[in-house]
């Protein structure tokens, strides 16, 4: 079954699930990586500069698109401006330098990483200006074709408003942490308002053996009332709201079993037996002090 596909403000078709890069490394992993998720049908892959594989995912692609009878446009690729990257000048050489280890002439989408710069403070005011100079680059970058669509990540809606309140170009996207464990109904009715495309981080919980959210009772009790993993079920949680997933995972047999939620439903209960379980628990990073 193929993935569906979400329209972006910037009129791209970007789908609804696709294949996390995070702490995938290594030449020979990701190429195995990339390969099983092309063959399972993936056709979306995020990765950023601060996860330092976008050269060798840029040469595996060159091997693996030709033997999936693929081509550049068949398939859409995010990458991110990393903390360190943000600013006047900064932001353009860091999208240069994705592009160039990509080997790519455009990224489908482009995102701000991070609100905050490296090395400041968090209640540093210099947050807001860098991060309104990266996006005026990132506009120009769109303009001339070099992204399809911009966006942003980790933005809380305070970041979000102010963008909005200056931008020439809206961003397509804000890529957050988001799960049963932690819904964040302020930044989603805000993204409806606008417009832009809510794509969910880390909503299987997290990749240690003290996962909360995957062996949470509930989750437990309606995969086996649906008779799917409690991954599939967590993942459905949010395509079926039209959140968008980047499931990770090197093993194969998961790779598959990821993609495969759009072969089902979950009963309107269901869904709200899940999004019951808010707890407000960050698994990952936790923007809200950053000015």
């Amino acid at each position: 079954m193929a993935v569906p596909t979400v329209k972006l403000l910037s009129g791209c078709q970007m789908p609804l699930l696709g294949l996390g890069t995070f702490k995938i490394k290594g030449y020979e992993n990701v190429f195995k990586t990339l390969e099983a998720a092309l063959a399972s049908g993936y056709r979306s892959f995020d990765t950023a500069s601060v996860y330092r594989n976008e050269t060798d995912i840029g040469r595996a692609f060159k091997i693996l698109l030709p033997k999936f009878s693929l081509q550049r446009q068949d398939i859409f690729i995010t990458s991110k401006l990393g903390p360190a990257q943000q600013g006047k000048t900064n932001a353009s050489q860091a999208l240069l330098k994705s592009l160039q280890h990509l080997d790519c002439e455009y990224l489908d989408l482009y995102l701000i990483h991070w609100p905050g710069a490296h090395k400041l403070k968090p209640a540093d005011k210099m947050h807001q200006k860098l991060r309104a100079e990266s996006w005026v680059e990132m506009e120009e970058a769109f303009r001339q074709g070099k992204v399809k669509s911009i966006g942003i990540s980790n933005y809380l809606p305070s970041h979000i408003e102010e963008l909005l309140s200056v931008c020439t170009v809206k961003p397509s996207v804000l890529q957050i942490e988001y799960h049963p464990h932690l819904i964040q109904t302020t930044v989603k009715s805000l993204c409806e308002t606008h417009a832009i495309h809510l794509q969910a981080y880390s909503s299987l919980g997290t990749s240690s053996a003290e996962n909360k959210l995957i062996k949470d009772p509930k989750v437990m009790e309606i995969s086996q009332q649906v008779q799917k993993s409690p991954a599939q079920v967590l993942l459905r949680w949010a395509v079926q709201q039209q959140i968008g997933v980047l499931p990770k995972s090197t093993n194969p047999s998961h790779i598959a079993e990821n993609i495969d939620v759009f072969s089902f439903s979950l009963s309107e209960d269901q869904m709200a037996q899940l999004s019951g379980l808010d707890q407000q628990t960050h698994y990952c990073w936790d923007p809200q002090q950053v000015r």
